[in-house]
């Protein structure tokens, strides 16, 4: 009954319909044949929340009667891991109508089949019965579903059945590699045990366990009554009612939620399984998104052009061109809340070696544009074929109409989406789904293999790391690509920066000063904050609410931002307005009126943060750390200023101080679809509006304090919060790669911190590692926050993770982790328009390349374990280090 649930999933997987399918380049596929039209569902829900759905099909004398139950394996707990499947056993041991054996026996009379099949999210009772019979059908499925008895002692019997079957699917090869790569793929998750259940859950399940299960599942409202077949729709929709609306429900249900896919997978993860086999096995899993994602489809149609058919890429190659395998094959598993992209081979193990060498550089070399035109229509034309293959039986066409409805939530609709998600496929979505899913860190294996072969894990897990390069390198290809189209006009003093990006229409406008907070000296701290607030508050031709309308009326979005070493003003909006747009930005850069009004309003806003920033312990840390470790101007001051400081300021010096940082050279950078011209035209024009300053603004290296620890207090509170920070270069030096690698390997989840100051001591919920740099100076700096009576245990705790970074290298699985994080972390901050204008910017106005970061993280991969330890040594020295402490 498992082998017929999962085989009932692939069939729904390769879902499409019919009609004609326009191949990519033009090339026309001949379409399957049109069927007569068909009637329309008919759909009802009883007053207990029962949905009921019935099809008229007079085609054949048949009625196919299905209820589906939205419970499964993965509704399970692990104690009860299997209840779902033994339950659908025990519905043929005894109901309140009928004897063991009876129900069978009654369908098969009158000439009918019955079974019952469970899954991961469902679990469905059918009987196909003559046309005449569907009442009998409604009556049976009612009886096995709400009228199960489990009788002890028949329930005894019929876990031994199970745990027989358990033996039996262990016995077979193909099951055996399921259930284990299931296990490494979704680990901790309820998908992660077999629907079987174990043997230890399986033996434990008693007859009260199991009516407290059905008492919990089996509610009206999470089930679905199909009919289908020769049947007369009223008459079915009164008798369903009258079986089944007296059913009640007595607690509410809870939608089940997707399963978080990791950014970065803990692979490849290779298993070897030595056993009494002829031959060896091998599977191979990816996760990939549930089945309500609108990428189901393409990796449907991916799957199909890898390892569907006999004219797949790895049939071809594998099977018939090199003869490696006997067998070979890939389909796309998409379940409620997640799935898999699963590969599978059969071959002699002598040929282990050689084909796991080159399957794996085929998977390293696979790109979407290496499928023609010709083998994408294909797949796409299999896939409508399966739908219709599928509407050919009444009991198909039951299966498919039933699974529409159940997890799409309609049926004509839902196959019209997936039919026209089919039929758009293409290359760069195809493409788009390799980077995202298809990933060697994500790789889950297990190769069965026959006793005292040498075939070792290890190994093959290192051809993998060896031969196989992240998704991450792959991209970097296209970023040296964007990087190569990226065009910088020099305008004066100033630069532009142009980043063409047609993906969407949607501009990304930001521009960048040296300055902010260097500009101006430590007793008008504050200055440069309020004037961010200011800025965009109003023009000649805009008041503060109209220009709020404005952008609201464009769905666009602009704002301004201080810092310590710069300041910035950025944009988002659509394409088509963007000479609206620039006129507006020209006017705030060049006209910005800096009312009296708005003025009061900015400094009420900035002092009502301060307050609320120094009401959380971590706000007032970092509020205070930047004034205890340096002096001075620019960095040692209070970037949002003090209530003393901006009560002493007013609006001559927000115009004197906009004056002189809006003459400073800036860098415009612009990334998405824009004209090109009218981008020059305003870059020239502001060239011309905002004129150069005598002098240019230089970064200074500020000077560190000379007191060691700063203790802050926040009453009140529970937690304590200390930060230990060490100095470190600033941007552009030659250990900054270094650096950042070290702080990847600290922090994280799974980083060194946390493992061992949470995971292992249970000191606190947070705890973590950053770096902050800027031209001439930055610092790498440890957190936590813990229990007051465990300061020291904590410091310990810093202490020695440090003393194990400087005594000995990190292992190549920490240093690896590290590297996968830092590639993931850049491709997932850079995803969007505006934080690539916003990087080429800020990284230009300091005279960095723009490729800087990428570059930085391209070093980092080339890194040895020796080479943080040495850095751990040069850098994170006690005596320089500085502490900050908030004392409840």
């Amino acid at each position: 009954m498992k082998i017929l649930a999962i085989a009932s999933l692939l069939v729904v997987l390769t879902m499409a319909t019919v009609g004609s399918v326009q191949a990519q380049g033009g090339k026309q596929v001949t379409p399957l044949p049109e069927t007569g039209a068909a009637a329309e569902p008919r759909i009802a829900v009883l007053e207990n929340g029962l949905t009921v759905l019935v099809l008229e099909d007079e085609r054949f004398p048949l009625a196919s009667v299905r209820l589906y139950v939205r419970t499964g394996s993965a509704y399970e707990d692990p104690a009860q891991a299997g209840i779902s499947h033994v339950l659908e056993h025990m519905v043929f041991k005894g109901t309140a109508k009928r004897k063991p054996g009876e129900i069978a026996a009654t369908i098969e009379g009158v000439g009918g089949y019955l079974n019952a099949a469970t899954s991961f999210d469902y679990t469905v009772y059918y009987v196909d019965v003559p046309s005449d019979q569907w009442r009998l059908g409604l009556d049976v499925i009612q009886d096995m579903t709400f009228g199960a008895q489990v009788d002890p002692t028949e329930l005894e019997q019929e876990k031994n059945v199970v745990l027989s079957e358990l033996v039996r699917g262990e016995d077979n090869p193909s099951q055996l590699l399921f259930k284990t790569v299931q296990g490494m793929v979704w680990d901790g998750s309820t998908y992660g045990w077999p629907i079987i259940g174990t043997r230890e859950s399986v033996s434990s399940l008693t007859r009260q366990g199991i009516k407290d299960y059905i008492h919990d599942r089996y509610q009206p409202q999470s089930m679905l009554l199909v009919v289908v077949g020769k049947v007369d729709a009223k008459d079915v929709l009164a008798e369903a009612k009258r079986v089944y609306g007296g059913l009640t429900n007595d607690r509410p249900v809870t939608p089940p939620q997707p399963f978080p896919l990791q950014a970065k997978g803990l692979g490849p993860q290779v298993k070897v399984m030595p056993g009494e086999w002829n031959k060896a096995y091998l599977s191979i899993a990816f996760p990939i998104p549930g089945l309500h994602s609108d990428e189901t489809v393409g990796l449907d149609v991916f799957a199909q052009m890898l390892g569907g058919d006999r004219t797949s890429l790895l049939y071809k190659r594998f099977k018939y061109d090199k003869r490696l395998v006997d067998e070979i094959s890939a389909f796309s598993m998409t379940l409620e809340r997640g799935g898999l992209l699963y590969v599978s081979a059969t071959l002699d193990v002598d040929k282990v070696a050689t084909f796991w060498r080159e399957l794996v550089d085929t998977f390293a070399k696979l790109d979407a544009a290496d499928f023609s035109d010709t083998e994408l229509a294909r797949a796409q034309l299999n896939l409508e074929d399966s739908l219709f293959q599928a509407k050919e039986t009444i009991s198909g066409l039951a299966s498919k109409v039933g699974y529409f409805q159940f997890f799409e939530g309609s049926v004509v609709e839902a196959e019209e989406n997936y039919l026209y998600s089919l039929r758009n496929v293409n290359k760069p979505q195809i493409q788009g789904l390799l980077d995202a899913y298809f990933q060697p860190d994500k790789l889950a294996s297990v190769l069965l293999t026959p006793a005292g072969a040498q075939v070792d894990a290890k190994a093959m897990e290192k051809t993998v790391a060896e031969s196989w390069p992240r998704v991450e390198t792959q991209k970097a290809k296209l970023m040296e690509t964007l990087a190569a189209e990226a065009e910088v006009i020099q305008v004066g003093p100033h630069a532009l920066v142009l980043l063409p990006d047609a993906t969407l229409p949607y501009t990304a406008f930001s521009l960048s000063w040296p300055g902010g907070d260097g500009l101006i000296k430590p007793e008008r701290a504050g200055l440069t904050e309020l004037t961010s607030k200011v800025l965009t508050r109003g023009t000649k031709d805009f008041s503060a609410p109209e220009i709020q309308e404005y952008l609201s009326d464009r769905a666009a979005s602009m704002a301004a931002a201080a810092g310590r070493e710069t300041f910035s003003l950025s944009a988002k909006y659509p394409s088509r307005f963007e000479a609206d747009m620039l006129k507006l930005i020209k006017d705030v850069l060049t006209a910005p009126t800096m009312s009296q009004d708005e003025l009061e309003r900015a400094r009420d806003e900035i002092l009502a943060e301060i307050k609320q920033r120094e009401d959380q312990p971590t706000g007032l840390a970092f509020r205070h750390m930047f004034p205890f470790l340096f002096t001075g101007q620019g960095y040692g001051i209070f970037h949002q200023g003090t209530p003393e400081t901006l009560a002493a300021l007013k609006r001559q010096d927000i115009r004197a101080y906009w004056q002189e940082q809006a003459r400073q050279p800036f860098v415009l950078a612009v990334c998405g679809t824009f004209d090109r011209q009218r981008i020059v035209d305003l870059a020239k024009s502001l060239q011309k509006s905002l004129k150069a300053p005598e002098t240019a603004f230089s970064y200074a290296a500020p000077q560190w304090n000379s007191d060691r620890t700063l203790d802050l207090k926040l009453p009140g509170r529970n937690q304590l919060h200390i930060l230990r920070v060490f100095p470190i270069p600033g941007e552009g030096h030659a250990d900054s790669a270094g650096l950042e690698l070290m702080r990847a390997a600290l922090a994280g989840q799974s980083g060194i911190l946390f493992r061992d100051l949470r995971d292992k001591q249970g000191l606190g919920y947070t705890v973590t590692a950053f770096t902050w740099q800027a031209p001439n100076v930055g610092f790498m700096a440890f957190y936590i926050g813990t229990d007051p009576a465990k300061r020291e245990q904590a410091l310990a705790g810093f202490d020695q993770a440090i003393a194990n970074l400087q005594k000995q290298p990190l292992p190549q699985e920490e240093l690896a982790r590290a590297k996968n994080l830092l590639w993931g972390d850049y491709y997932r901050d850079h995803q969007s328009l505006l934080a690539r204008s916003r990087e080429a910017a800020g990284l230009k106005v300091k005279s960095l390349d723009l490729d800087y970061n990428h570059e930085l993280i391209g070093k980092a991969q080339q890194l040895t374990p020796e080479d943080i330890r040495s850095l751990a040594r040069k850098y994170l020295r006690m005596d320089d280090s500085y502490l900050v402490i908030v004392q409840p």
